[in-house]
């Protein structure tokens, strides 16, 4: 029955039902860091605000997401959602001719990635 509603009900969705019932308890634990509801949200909103802001990224504009497996990418993903923007996950190991091919394939209009991957292309 829930798929079946219209319109569906996203991930995004259920994340910001717990924020809004739950906004102190914990989401994600990395390394010694504790990372709240509160916190994701807080940090998709400064992302998605510098992305679309500061970057001019519009709803329906594929991103391409190349970022190791961190904080970051949780709240980069959230972002996105927020503004309406498909994203293309990009396996940060992936390097020369397959990441040619993924990029190309993902047709994305931006690549966001920290500045420690800088993986060649040719």
């Amino acid at each position: 029955r829930r798929l079946s509603r219209h319109p569906a009900i996203t991930l995004l969705d259920v994340f910001q039902l717990h924020t809004r019932r739950q906004p102190r308890k914990p989401l994600l634990r990395f390394q010694d860091e504790i990372y709240t509801y509160e916190d994701m949200d807080r940090r998709s909103n400064r992302a998605a605000w510098a992305l679309s802001r500061r970057l001019g990224l519009q709803s329906g504009r594929a991103v391409a997401v190349f970022l190791p497996n961190e904080p970051a990418y949780v709240w980069t993903w959230l972002a996105l959602a927020k503004l309406g923007c498909p994203m293309a996950c990009l396996n940060c190991n992936v390097r020369g001719r397959a990441l040619r091919h993924a990029l190309e394939a993902a047709q994305a209009t931006l690549v966001l990635t920290s500045p420690g991957e800088r993986g060649t292309t040719g």
